[in-house]
């Protein structure tokens, strides 16, 4: 990220997660609100602001309605960790020793595979371990598609 920063990129970041998380820390008037009932709770400083919304239907999460949560002045880009069976652009991330197939992973979104082996594939080959290389590739990527 910091790579595409010095690039002039403005990156948003969207995580899954299996994991309850909870960002608010519990005393916080904010945490006890929202413990309380409140449905959403924004919290905010001149520093930053956060939303957290509770979604207690145990719906399954929609990509296309989180990033769009994200103010789209304030981004160029939207990197996503998880998500994989999302029909968005990607860039497969692949380590042998994650044991999987590559070929398992890759669909007719993946646009790059960055991993620690030369990779045959008619796709574009990325050095994992050279993020100068993947910054650049995502840059050019991104002018492509403006």
């Amino acid at each position: 990220m910091p790579l595409l920063k010095q690039r002039q990129v403005r990156v948003g970041l969207i995580k899954h997660t299996h994991h309850n998380v909870d960002v608010d820390i519990p005393g916080k008037d904010s945490y006890e609100l929202r413990k309380a009932g409140a449905d959403q709770t924004l919290v905010a400083s001149v520093r930053r602001w956060a939303l957290m919304t509770e979604t207690p239907a145990q719906q399954p999460l929609d990509l296309r309605y989180l990033a769009n949560r994200f103010d789209i002045s304030k981004v160029d880009l939207i990197l996503v960790e998880g998500f994989k069976d999302e029909p968005v652009s990607k860039i497969i991330l692949y380590r042998e020793e994650i044991g999987r197939l590559l070929e398992e992973m890759l669909d007719e979104f993946v646009i790059a595979v960055a991993s620690d082996q030369q990779v045959a594939l008619n796709i574009r080959s990325l050095d994992i371990n050279q993020s100068e290389s993947i910054a650049n590739f995502i840059v050019e990527w991104l002018k492509g598609t403006t």
